[in-house]
């Protein structure tokens, strides 16, 4: 009997079709997506991924495959994730979640397979890029300046609690680029008449002797500098902030949303919408070196009046009137 009429005696189309499915799954392009945090702090963030996608007509378990793998908080596995997934092979690699991820994705690569990072310090400094608008490698992304942000977030934090004048800065001094946002406060800070001081935890069990220290130092304000390790610590390090009665400035609207006081930064979905659309772009035969590395254009101010109320802040009308959001 041929094989067609063995397919046909059993039903034809419904025992040919899984193996023609399957055939046309390996048969689509692979997005290996990999990131520092935890699957379950950010779905919003695949979400507006899988948005950027979407919008240039890709769509997951219909045109291509995603592979994904979460850190979750512990960066040395980046680099076994990231040769897992170049491994693969991959068509193409998201590194997200920070500059350790970009990082780890370029020291494991080959000069071949594109890739998409999304970081929060200048991509030049840290050798992924060898410009913003040439790329001219197999890297291209999203930054999302955080280290020039840090003077924005002092002043709206000083406008906020104007009065105060010692601010603690918790920062993680093993994450690339700490040290220019240290920099960048440290120089800001004397012309509105506030002094500095930085506290460093770059583990679990470094939180909480910093807030002891913090205290002991009867700091004014807080302000939690940008990095994967504290984002994906949001509610723990609200908790402190406020446990303590301390007015404290984050980095992105995910703190204020979970009871934090006030933030101030880059839209980060949006970020990784645009991260999307990169990757489409490429998948569609763009090349990266051909693609800028881009910087954000909405930032987003959001202030928890329910949080100031409880800790007995009256927030300056004017910085109500500029938020982007206010939590009632």
């Amino acid at each position: 009997m041929r094989r067609r009429d063995f397919i046909a005696v059993l039903g034809g189309v419904a025992i040919a079709w899984p193996w023609e499915a399957r055939a046309q799954q390996s048969a689509m392009p692979v997005i290996g997506f990999m990131h520092t945090a935890s699957a379950d702090r950010f779905p919003h963030l695949v979400a507006a991924f899988h948005k950027g996608l979407n919008e240039l007509g890709f769509a997951e378990g219909q045109n291509v495959v995603v592979e994904y793998r979460w850190a979750e908080g512990h960066y040395e596995r980046l680099p076994e994730f990231a040769a897992d997934l170049l491994a693969r092979p991959v068509t193409i690699l998201a590194a997200t979640g920070g500059d350790q991820s970009g990082l780890a994705a370029k020291a494991t690569a080959n000069t071949t397979i594109p890739i998409v990072f999304e970081v929060g310090s200048d991509p030049v400094e840290l050798g992924l890029v060898s410009s913003l608008n040439r790329p001219s490698g197999n890297l291209t992304g999203n930054t999302l300046l955080s280290a020039e942000l840090a003077p924005k977030r002092l002043e709206l934090l000083h406008n906020l609690m104007p009065k105060a004048t010692k601010v603690a800065v918790l920062t993680n001094p093993a994450a690339p680029g700490v040290d220019a946002q240290e920099r960048d406060l440290q120089r800001a800070a004397p012309a509105i008449g506030m002094k500095v001081s930085v506290l460093h935890a770059s583990k679990d069990t470094d939180i909480a002797p910093s807030f002891a220290a913090m205290v002991d130092q009867h700091a004014d304000v807080l302000i939690v500098q940008a990095d994967p390790f504290f984002t994906n610590r949001r509610d723990q390090l609200v908790s402190l902030s406020n446990h303590h009665a301390i007015p404290t400035m984050y980095p992105f609207r995910e703190f204020s949303m979970a009871g934090g006081l006030i933030s101030y930064g880059a839209d980060i979905a949006d970020v990784f919408r645009q991260t999307g659309l990169y990757v489409g772009r490429i998948l569609k035969g763009e090349k990266a070196a051909d693609l800028p590395v881009l910087q954000p254009t909405k930032f987003d101010l959001v202030i928890n009046l329910k949080t100031a109320k409880a800790l007995g802040i009256s927030v300056p009308q004017s910085l109500i009137v500029a938020a982007d959001e206010v939590i009632e």
